[in-house]
C-alpha cells in the first residue's frame, strides 16, 4: 500500500491525472451538464455533479498510472 501511495502521489501521475480530469471532464461536462449550464439553473446539486465529473477521470487516469508503473518496475525487476 505505501508503494501505492507513493507512486499515486509522484509529480508525473499527478499532472498526468490532472490533464485527464480536465480534458475529459471538459468533455462530459459539456455533455451532461450543458444544458443546465447554458440556462443558468445551477443547483448545488448540479455542482455536485460537475464535481464528480471531473474526479472520476482523475482518479481512473491515476489508477491506470500507478498499475502501469508498478507492472513495468515488476518486469524490470525480472529481467
Amino acid at each position: 500500500m505505501r508503494e501505492w501511495l507513493r507512486i499515486c502521489f509522484q509529480r508525473k501521475v499527478v499532472v498526468r491525472g490532472l490533464k485527464f480530469a480536465i480534458i475529459v471532464g471538459t468533455i462530459l461536462i459539456v455533455i451532461n451538464q450543458g444544458d443546465v449550464l447554458l440556462n443558468g439553473n445551477i443547483t448545488t446539486l448540479s455542482w455536485l455533479k460537475i464535481l464528480l465529473t471531473v474526479t472520476v477521470p482523475y482518479f481512473v487516469s491515476t489508477l491506470s498510472s500507478v498499475g502501469a508503473i508498478r507492472e513495468s518496475r515488476k518486469r524490470t525487476n525480472r529481467d
